[in-house]
């Protein structure tokens, strides 16, 4: 649909006209309204980037790049100059950039180095319903900053299925706008039952269409990279064995956020003549991302959802329904540029009885130490980060899983103070532990392998699926000739693997050959040159971040790296029992865990895992396993404990524990809270306990060597 055509240009003067009377403006922009598209390109014509540039944010980087390259086109200028984008890794913009779509996460960087964002006159949260973490701090952080530039800032938050009285009451009853789409109707088809296989279904429902239906492009809704790739292979082949001539030639796309920027692209290019597209996607084609043509809508009901508990410290990957505004956005889809069909492979009692009205936000569901970090990271006086103003406050246990994790990486010290390190580590666009270990392992002379680690940590996944698939479910060594970490664990492998892939010259074919994903490790080189580069800005004096790939490593010359590993990963520590094999956290609650299968982790002679491991993240599937295990010393074990005694979480969260139960003062009301207080109080000496007897264990063990 040419620009001038969508429904939001025929409300541009009451757009400007409530942006010019107002620091805060709510938009609701129906699905096919323009607004991604058209709302920056307003303000740009109606004189708003003379003082400053239009910032868009959004969610995903799919996006952020997608929607930058279609107001490029449609402005006539070169992506990058009048128009750019900035995504973790990559920046595509210049000083001549007056438009500038970029991540949420892109945009918290950026208000790291300047506080105001005075290089903004406008910024446009789009896609805000989808209430990604760093969206939400952002809308603490604008509520923030309206107080501070009231006079030359102006905020929009956007989206279509936003539920805009709440924000408006956030930004202090703020006005709303509603702008209707230009959606044609959507015919919605709904199954009689649950399908056994919603793959199945799906693929199944895809073939029917191609069949039967007249010309129209097919997107299908799936899970994960794993259900895309699977998805894809099996519906090229079913269309491959279609009768020559029976229905429309075909093509198949997968969409989902690893994809290389070139694979992307071709998803928006449009299809050949007599030829049908079927773009197999994850939920980041829910929103921003219009893909012209798509007439036809498969649904499959459920998306990959990460949970994280703070009392257990456990990640879950866990499909679960869809929200009905997901539903809603899925089914919208259908109807961007002529009617279209929406086949919904759920029964219509389960849309209307059990389907959540709105997605959980990410903030009630993660890991908060990133968070926390960032936001101590400001330095801003106003801001007490255990009060911060978020949409949606998280709970005090999450804040406080999160306060602990900082203080256990030396990101913060025991009075909750970001130190000298937290500060460097804010900086880099890494998890907080992978930050800490790269400035460890710079003081220690192994950046370098650091680097590769925390590169080849930062890729979705480098080995393909069917490399392990003929192990028996003990864990062995993999079939393949791929090092084997040299006995000391998963890091140290991926920094082999990386390492021998350098050794032969990036070959694209080596990797094929030691079955590892392309896409996978050109991403790691791409994450490795640009974490270089940052590492360079940050510390002090010369690093040496080249590696020398011609000499090969001795099992002690990664006595570094292992250490680097384990101050970084102080906060995730765990020993071995004295009588088995399975393992006992060391933290606030520890808990009994094993070794993921897959793991390259030696035993010794006496079939003997090592006594301590750092691990990369607790992941729940059949019990809780640690995933990307790395053996560590205990002489680098000790001080860390010896944090663990001296951990005050009163300490660290200015006061707010006692501000929870407070002291009696002769009020009766405050004798009750008195009588609670055990609780809280008999943590402590738990804790203590674990810390002694983790102490003795060590003793016992250094007496027997």
């Amino acid at each position: 649909m040419a620009a001038d055509h969508l429904p939001i240009t025929k409300f541009e003067d009451k757009i400007v006209e409530t942006v010019k009377a107002n620091p805060v403006v709510v938009i609701i922009g129906e699905t096919g309204s323009g607004k991604s598209t058209q709302l920056s390109q307003i303000l740009h014509r109606r004189g708003y980037t003379r003082s400053g540039s239009v910032a868009v944010t959004q969610p995903r980087r799919v996006a952020a790049v997608s929607v930058a390259r279609r107001v490029a086109l449609e402005l006539g200028v070169r992506l990058g100059d009048e128009v750019g984008y900035s995504i973790r890794f990559e920046d595509q913009s210049s000083e001549k950039t007056r438009i500038k779509y970029l991540t949420d996460g892109c945009l918290l960087r950026e208000i790291l180095s300047n506080p105001e964002l005075n290089q903004y006159s406008v910024i446009i949260l789009d896609e805000a319903h989808e209430r990604s973490l760093n969206t939400d701090i952002l809308l603490g952080l604008m509520k923030r900053l309206v107080k501070m530039r009231s006079s030359n800032l102006k905020v929009l938050i956007t989206s279509a299925t936003l539920d805009g009285v709440k924000v408006s009451r956030f930004f202090s009853n703020c006005p709303i706008l509603n702008v209707p789409g230009t959606l044609f109707p959507v015919e919605k088809l709904y199954s009689a039952k649950r399908p056994a296989s919603y793959l199945e279904s799906s693929l199944q429902t895809a073939l029917d269409i191609h069949i039967r239906e007249p010309p129209g492009d097919v997107l299908i809704f799936m899970t994960g990279q794993d259900d895309i790739e699977k998805m894809v292979a099996k519906l090229e082949e079913r269309i491959g064995h279609l009768e020559e001539g029976s229905c429309l030639d075909a093509i198949v796309y997968p969409l989902h956020a690893s994809l290389p920027p070139e694979a992307q692209v071709l998803v928006f290019s449009p299809a050949p003549p007599n030829c049908r597209r079927f773009i197999v996607a994850t939920n980041i084609a829910e929103t921003s991302l219009t893909i012209d043509g798509i007439v036809y809508v498969i649904d499959c009901g459920y998306v990959k959802q990460r949970q994280y508990n703070p009392t257990t410290g456990i990640y879950s990957l866990d499909t679960v329904q869809i929200s009905r505004v997901q539903a809603d956005q899925r089914a919208g889809r259908a109807g961007r540029t002529r009617p279209g069909k929406c086949y919904r492979l759920y029964p219509s009692s389960v849309y209307l009885e059990e389907l959540l009205d709105a997605t959980v936000p990410e903030i009630l569901r993660s890991s908060l130490a990133g968070c926390v970090l960032y936001l101590k990271s400001l330095d801003l006086t106003d801001i007490d980060i255990l009060k911060f103003d978020f949409l949606d406050p998280p709970s005090d246990d999450s804040l406080e899983d999160a306060l602990r994790q900082l203080y256990l990486i030396d990101a913060i010290d025991e009075n909750g103070l970001i130190t000298d390190i937290g500060r460097k580590m804010a900086e880099l666009p890494l998890d907080p532990s992978l930050s800490r270990t790269l400035i460890e392992a710079n003081e220690l002379g192994c950046l370098s392998q650091a680097l590769t680690v925390a590169a080849m940590l930062s890729v979705e996944t480098t080995f393909l699926h069917n490399r392990r698939k003929d192990k028996d479910k003990k864990r062995k060594q993999p079939v393949s000739d791929l090092p084997n970490g040299s006995g000391w664990g998963d890091h140290i492998q991926l920094l082999q693997i990386y390492e021998n892939w350098a050794e032969a010259g990036y070959d694209r074919n080596w990797l094929i050959d030691n079955d590892l994903q392309v896409r996978s490790m050109k991403f790691a080189k791409d994450i490795r040159k640009q974490l270089c580069q940052i590492m360079q800005k940050i510390a002090k004096g010369a690093v040496d971040v080249q590696s020398n790939h011609r000499h090969k490593e001795s099992r002690l010359q990664y006595h570094g790296l292992r250490k680097a590993l384990c101050q970084g990963y102080g906060n995730l520590l765990a020993e071995r029992m004295i009588h088995h094999n399975g393992y006992r956290t060391l933290g606030h609650r520890s808990q009994l865990v094993q070794v993921h299968p897959s793991s390259v982790l030696e035993s010794d002679e006496d079939g003997r895992l090592p006594d301590y491991v750092v691990y990369h993240e607790l992941v729940a599937t059949s019990r809780p396993f640690m995933r990307n295990v790395c053996a560590v010393e205990m002489a680098w074990v000790m001080p860390i404990l010896k944090k663990l005694e001296k951990l005050d979480i009163n300490k660290l969260s200015g006061g707010m524990r006692a501000n929870k139960v407070p002291e009696s003062n002769g009020n009766p009301q405050n004798e009750s809270s008195k009588n609670e207080a055990p609780e809280s109080v008999k943590e402590p000496d738990d804790h203590d306990s674990k810390i002694q007897a983790a102490r003795e264990r060590y003793l016992a063990r250094k007496g027997k060597k």
